[in-house]
């Protein structure tokens, strides 16, 4: 009989569909964090975390190397590893620590900016295979086997009243949360409705100051900007998804009779660079430490301004 733990080749389960938030008594309700997803293999004396794409990480998260000892037997977690500054998460800094090599530089990192292990499910116990348990099950089984410790938490839920839970997110300035259904069980690496994201998203009205052309010459990537209090031009970032073909169409003729010849961002090549008068709406999570946007999905063109 295939062994999980043994094994090691779990590719977790994602989450399904995204929607805006919803109160039922079905879901319970937990936050989305901004870190990296690992399932972490726990047993005494040793930790071995693997990565969505089933690569060995342990190594680069040497303070994670002890957080077997909060569980009471082996066991399997599906979880995130998550940066924190200021109490909140810091994805940027994680993302730093996913690419370092040299064990030097990631043992200071490890003491300076410890990663923590969040911990929202439990696949495997002692020597059984669980996923065909309940979600409501498993967090039992999960709050019975493992206990907060250094460098892990178990992840808090609330059940039922998604609305309050998301909003008060909302004003944390957290990324949002995930609903998962009560009676849901664990389908490894499959895409479920059972498990349902509910994003914090921002709006803003944006210049749209270039474009990045395709291989056939139209429009592709929009480069976008805005002017900051002193009304100097400020560079947003790129955007492609989400722009339609008559968003393109009307780039298309804009450039036509403003275009420049200088380049308004020096970052950015071949760039068809413009008058920034075009106005456009981008949908993004938050700004990157350099002021651009993470995950921006283009929302069309403003006419009325």
């Amino acid at each position: 009989m295939t062994d999980l733990f043994e094994e090691k080749e779990i590719s977790p389960m994602l989450l399904g569909e995204e929607k805006e938030p919803f109160d039922d008594p079905d879901y319970i309700y937990e936050l989305k964090l901004d870190g990296i997803r690992c399932i972490a293999y726990l047993e005494k004396g040793k930790v071995t975390l693997r990565n969505k794409r089933n690569k060995d990480v342990t190594d680069i998260y040497p303070e994670i190397s002890e957080i077997w000892r909060t569980a009471n037997q082996r066991c399997i977690l599906d979880g995130e590893l998550v940066a924190f500054t200021d109490g909140k998460p810091d994805f940027y800094a994680l993302q730093k620590r996913s690419l370092m090599t040299d064990s030097f530089r990631i043992g200071i990192a490890a003491k300076r900016n410890p990663v923590q292990f969040v911990a929202y499910d439990i696949l495997y116990v002692g020597k059984k295979t669980i996923t065909d348990k309940t979600q409501e099950e498993r967090k039992k089984i999960l709050s019975d086997t493992v206990r907060d410790g250094e460098n892990l938490s178990v992840s808090r839920w609330v059940e039922g009243k998604g609305k309050d839970f998301f909003a008060l997110t909302k004003r944390q300035g957290l990324e949002g949360i995930v609903a998962k259904r009560k009676d849901g069980k664990y389908h490894i690496g499959k895409r479920t409705r059972d498990w349902i994201k509910i994003k914090v998203m921002q709006d803003e009205d944006l210049l749209i100051c270039g474009y990045q052309p395709d291989e056939n010459g139209d429009v592709k990537d929009l480069v976008l900007g805005y002017k900051d209090e002193n009304g100097k031009l400020k560079n947003r970032g790129k955007v492609y998804l989400g722009v339609s073909k008559e968003d393109k169409k009307i780039v298309r003729e804009f450039a036509k009779k403003n275009t420049v010849a200088r380049a308004l961002f020096d970052k950015y090549k071949n760039v068809v660079w413009l008058k920034p008068e075009l106005v456009g709406t981008a949908h993004f999570m938050q700004e990157t430490e350099n002021g651009t946007m993470r995950q921006p999905v283009f929302k069309g063109i403003r006419d009325d301004k």
